[in-house]
Order: structure tokens, then C-alpha cells, then sequence
């Protein structure tokens, strides 16, 4: 694994997100991160917090939450494969998301698309019916 480096004293959080592909870009991580979606060891992070082996995050995207422990730094972002291997997951986290993923498919929660993109009128309507909510 030539992108992960176990020397590093620490890298940013925001940096790390994103090499470990929670995030797609760096701005999205930052955003997660002052949003209060990651906790280290259950307390709020900063972007610029120096992460390293051996922390522990809570990453909540969407309905999901992750628990993990960073097991390795890395400061660009490489293949899946060694995103991977940036990070493992608690069995406890990914039972619980199971049984999340499936309660939700029974349910069926599945949000059903509309069949074309709305065009210029209802747009128009959409965004009267958003500044008419606002403003009440």
C-alpha cells in the first residue's frame, strides 16, 4: 500500500474523510464535520483536528451511522481497496445498519422517482410554493 503511510504523526479529519472515501470531495467532509456528523470518541470535531491511529469516529450520513477506528493515515486519496484499509468497522455498526437497510426495505421506504424532471412551469410553481412556506 503505497498511499498509506502508518509515520504520519497525524492528518487533518476533513483530509482523512476524504481519503478514506466517507466523502466525495473535502468541502463535503468539512461540511459533515462542522454539521456535527463525526464525533471522536462521542465529542464534536473540527476540521483541522489531527487524527490518529487508533481514534475512534462516529460518522453518521443519512439514516446510517459508522462506527470505526482509523487504522492507518493517508494523504491522497487511492483506491477503493486502500480506502479500506484506512479504517475497520465495528460488527456491532454494521449489524445495526443491516437491520436498518432491511427495516426500511420492508417498509418500503423506497421514495418513488418522478418520471420526468419538472420543466419551467412547475418549477415555477415549485419555488412559489418554497418562498410562500418561508415567509409564513
Amino acid at each position: 500500500m503505497k498511499n498509506v503511510q502508518d509515520n504520519l504523526s497525524g492528518i487533518r479529519a476533513d483530509k482523512w474523510l476524504w481519503a478514506a472515501r466517507f466523502f466525495k470531495t473535502r468541502s463535503l467532509a468539512m461540511q459533515a464535520i462542522n454539521g456535527g456528523k463525526v464525533h471522536l470518541d462521542g465529542v464534536r470535531i473540527k476540521p483541522s483536528r489531527k487524527l490518529v491511529v487508533g481514534d475512534r469516529l462516529t460518522i453518521t450520513r443519512g439514516r446510517y451511522s459508522f462506527a470505526i477506528t482509523v487504522e492507518g493515515l493517508s494523504r491522497q486519496r487511492g483506491p477503493a481497496d486502500t480506502a479500506r484499509g484506512l479504517y475497520s468497522e465495528s460488527a456491532e455498526s454494521q449489524q445495526a445498519r443491516r437491520r436498518m437497510q432491511e427495516a426500511h426495505k420492508l417498509q418500503g421506504d423506497v421514495s418513488a422517482k418522478p418520471a420526468r424532471r419538472p420543466d419551467k412551469r412547475a418549477r415555477r410553481k415549485i419555488h412559489q410554493f418554497k418562498s410562500r412556506q418561508l415567509n409564513q
